[in-house]
């Protein structure tokens, strides 16, 4: 999950692999959760999340997925890798090392009943965002460029 509040400078910090999900239906809009948690002001970002030890960033894609949606889809190659520092949920700073995979779906019904029971305390409200909603949205949408990502392509 990534935050948007930013780590004070540290020496080094942990690494957080993580697959991050761009899920868009048939209508073109993007499926994002609201994260609320401690002192910090509501943002919107993807369905994702840290991988587990030994795991690719594929199968961690597959993974949470399935957990955070209840779609059971092959999420193709990563079209993006992107990094920046961060605080977690959980209050430890850490420097991301995510890659971004895009799944096209119908339109249909999200399933949270796999949430962690963290992730069932701070992202209690999903929604499908149009691009025009992406673009003027009142609260933060991380990342930040999530509108040219939706449009990237795998590296060949």
């Amino acid at each position: 999950m990534s935050a948007g509040a930013r780590p004070a400078p540290q020496a080094r910090l942990r690494i957080r692999r993580a697959a991050r999900l761009l899920v868009l239906d048939e209508h073109d809009r993007l499926l994002l959760f609201r994260f609320t948690f401690g002192e910090r002001p509501p943002f919107w970002a993807t369905a994702g999340g840290e991988c587990d030890p030994g795991e690719s960033f594929a199968e961690a894609a597959r993974r949470e997925l399935l957990e955070e949606t209840g779609l059971a889809c092959d999420p193709g190659p990563a079209i993006a890798t992107r990094g920046n520092d961060f605080v977690t949920a959980s209050g430890e700073p850490v420097t991301a090392d995510e890659r971004f995979f895009r799944i096209r779906v119908p339109e249909c019904e999200i399933a949270t009943h796999g949430h962690t029971e963290l992730e069932r305390e701070i992202m209690r409200e999903h929604r499908w965002f149009t691009r025009t909603e992406l673009g003027d949205w009142p609260e933060p949408i991380f990342p930040p460029e999530i509108a040219e990502l939706m449009d990237r392509e795998a590296p060949p």
